[in-house]
Parts: structure tokens; sequence; C-alpha cells
């Protein structure tokens, strides 16, 4: 077993930690929580250096406790935030807590590994029966309007934001309380989090002190950029999920496989459990043949299956060669409506109603439709013939066949002009 502190110093992962908190973990197996707001009912590979911080820590021995805010994500963390965030209900809380639970268990052993299995709690469990007043009287008491108002977060908040309501200044004494409930019923002697999140968790250090003269400790990772200095896991669309019904596996794979050569190194140590002598061995090979791309490629594969499974990793791998031309009818039928349009996102698209399409006699009147791939029936002809010309992935031989062409996704049509233009028909109902 790696020793957790050492592996996150190599893999580059250690922002911040409190005093003795090595010494603390060489005692033995000890237990830390990583807490996650369910603001949405899925994770984005933003929360993944989260995950894969508890990972390593239950694969150094240790216990790791998932914590859903299902009573914290009613308030929103005010943390390095401008505005206040919409309040959930609790309908739609208990809808983002299953489906996130659902996602952690594909990267921690929740139902395997004895004494240091994963566990996931709720915080909606021990806050809900607490009224305001005890809280405020049990809780509120230990820690100084100072104290809270000397935080990175709230000061700029503050200063730069549009004011800060009770209720989300509130939140760090409440997540504080979290740390002191699992501390004190559950053992629980780390907290683990972001770096923009080391002002909550040390309220959450000084809570277990004063109220039970207890220690615990806090270790943050840094917050992910991109080598431009760009903030990570954003794209023309928004956040990159880890839900395929949000984020497709294919445009998944897609944005691991198109990250810088930089990047790429420094996400293989973040983002997957490759070993240090695998990861140097593969930026050796990239450095020798770069444009080979094999550290993007072996990112986007291991991330990929990390979060999707083995059959969605193949299915995304070749769509991904279809562009490429090392494809086949199969490959292309294999794709759902969605990824099909996202490969060829950008593609010339003709939409024609079924009825006209029918009536279309030879492939050549299909190619010379509208004049959208060519200007004329005779210049289709002469493509065919110089063997040029393919429509879903089969070459044309006799510019005087007819048009039997099965529909991908029972609508489609992919026209292949050369080896790297493409043209999509569309056929619509009548």
């Amino acid at each position: 077993m790696a020793d957790f502190i050492d592996e996150l110093k190599w893999r580059g992962m250690l922002q911040d930690m409190t005093p003795g908190l090595e010494e603390h973990l060489k005692k033995g197996m000890a237990s830390a929580y990583l807490g996650f707001d369910p603001t949405a009912d899925s994770l984005h590979i933003g929360h993944m250096v989260g995950v894969m911080t508890l990972v390593h820590f239950q694969r150094a021995g240790h216990k790791p406790f998932a914590l859903i805010g299902g009573a914290t994500g009613m308030i929103g963390d005010p943390s390095f935030k401008s505005a206040e965030r919409n309040l959930l209900n609790k309908e739609t809380l208990d809808h983002n807590v299953a489906c996130i639970q659902g996602q952690l268990a594909k990267f921690l052993k929740f139902d395997e590994g004895g004494a240091n299995k994963a566990e996931l709690v709720n915080n909606y469990d021990w806050m809900s029966g607490f009224s305001f007043l005890d809280f405020i009287r049990d809780v509120g008491k230990y820690i100084t309007v100072n104290y809270m108002m000397a935080k990175d977060s709230v000061k700029r908040r503050l200063e730069e934001g549009s004011g800060l309501s009770f209720t989300e200044f509130s939140y760090q004494l409440i997540q504080g309380y979290d740390f002191y409930h699992l501390w004190k019923n559950r053992n629980c002697s780390v907290q683990l989090g972001g770096s923009d999140q080391w002002g909550n968790i040390v309220t959450g250090t000084e809570l277990i002190r004063k109220m039970e003269g207890g220690e615990a400790y806090a270790l943050t990772v840094p917050l992910i950029t991109k080598s431009d200095g760009s903030k990570f896991g954003k794209t023309e669309g928004g956040n990159v999920w880890l839900d395929p019904e949000k984020t497709s596996p294919y445009a998944f794979y897609q944005f691991w496989l198109n990250v810088s050569d930089e990047d790429a190194a420094r996400y293989l140590r973040i983002f997957t459990t490759l070993n240090r002598e695998t990861i140097t061995e593969l930026e050796e090979t990239h450095q020798q043949a770069p444009h080979l791309r094999a550290l993007q490629k072996e990112l986007a594969q291991q991330v990929t299956r990390l979060v999707h499974g083995d059959q969605e990793l193949e299915t995304a791998m070749k769509a991904s060669e279809i562009l490429f031309g090392k494809s086949s009818l199969e490959d292309l039928s294999n794709l759902d409506e969605r990824t099909f349009l996202q490969v060829f996102e950008g593609v010339p698209m003709l939409e024609i109603a079924q009825t006209a399409f029918h009536e279309l006699d030879q492939v050549t009147d299909l190619l010379a439709f509208e004049k959208f791939v060519f200007p004329s029936k005779g210049e289709a002809r002469k493509m065919i013939q110089g063997g040029g010309l393919s429509i879903n992935k089969e070459k044309l031989s006799d510019p005087a066949m007819g048009i039997s062409f099965s529909l991908l996704q029972g609508k489609y049509l992919l026209i292949q002009k050369g080896k790297k233009n493409y043209f999509i028909v569309k056929v619509n109902p009548s």
C-alpha cells in the first residue's frame, strides 16, 4: 500500500495540510471525509480531483467517507462565489444525492474492502433534527464572528460580490459541525477538500478542539487549471459531466484526447491510478513521437474506462476513428444519433423530404440534388469512376446504381468525398 501523503505529492495533488497529519496517518488506519455539494444530479470532471483523493486514501489502507450535503446543499457554499445560488427543494436534492451516490460507486469500494470500505453519509440525516435555537446555542457559541469574518472566502465575497446573506454566512459553521459529528460518531479525524475549502475545513478542526478538546486534521488539493491558466473542466458547451446523458461517452473521451501535451502528463497523475513508472515510460514514448499523442490516448482511455466502462470506451474509440477512414458501416450503424451528430459536428447537412428522396432514381441524382455535393451529375459520375466517393463507408463503383442504402438511425446518409470531405443527407418524414 502506498503512503497517502507521498502519493499525493508526486502526483501534484497536495496543496496544504495541518501539522501532524503525516504522523497521524502512520499510526494505522484512519478515516477521512470529503464533501460533495448536490446542486446537480451529476458530478462533473471538476469533482474528480476530490474523488481521486478519496480513491488514493482508500488504496493506502484508510477508510473514506463521501459526504453528500443534503443539508448544506439547501444553503449553497459561498466560498469564492460572487452571488448567492438558488436554493433547492428536498425532492430535487434527494434525486441529486441518489444519482451522485451511483457515480461514486464507480470509483470507491463501498461493498468490499473490509474495515476500510467506503461509506456514504448525508448531513441531512443529522442536521434535519436540529432546531435553529439548539444549533446557535450548542454550536454557534464556540466560533466567533471575528473568526468567521477573517476567512478569505468571506472577505472576498463582501469586498467584490453582491453581499452575503446570513444563510450563506452560516455555511462554514454547518460544515464545521459536519466534521465534528463525523469525528464524534464515526471516528473520522481528517477532512479532505479543494484549496478553496481550507477556511471551512479548519473551522471544523477548531470546533472539534473547542467543543471536545480533540485533535483533527485537514488536507487540501490544488484547484486544477489548464496549462494556459484557464479553468479546467469547461468547454464551449459548459461542464463536462460524468452522466452519459449530459456528456456522451464520445464527447467525454474527446475532451481528454484533445488536451495539450503539458496537461496530458499532469492529468495522467491526477485522474488515473497509473503508477509512477508507467507514467514515466509513457512520457518517454511521447517525447520520441509527439505526433502519435501517446499521453492523450492513454489518458482518454483510462478516464473514460473508469467513468463509463469498457463497452462505452470501445464505442467512443471507434467513433473517434470514423473521421480518419478506419471504420465500417457496422461501426456507423452502432452509433446512437447524438454521438453520430457529435462526430460529424459542423459537416454540411441537406434535409430532404421522404417523398422527394424516393423520387430520386440513381445515386448521381442524389449527389447533384440541389447541387449539395456536386454541381452536376456529370461531375459526380467522374468522381465515382475515379473511386473517390462512398456512402455510409461503402465505396461507390457504378454511377448508374440505384439508391438502396440503409438510412443510419433511420434518417441519415453519410457521403464521403475524397479523404476528408463529408456531407450528410437527412431524410425527413413527409
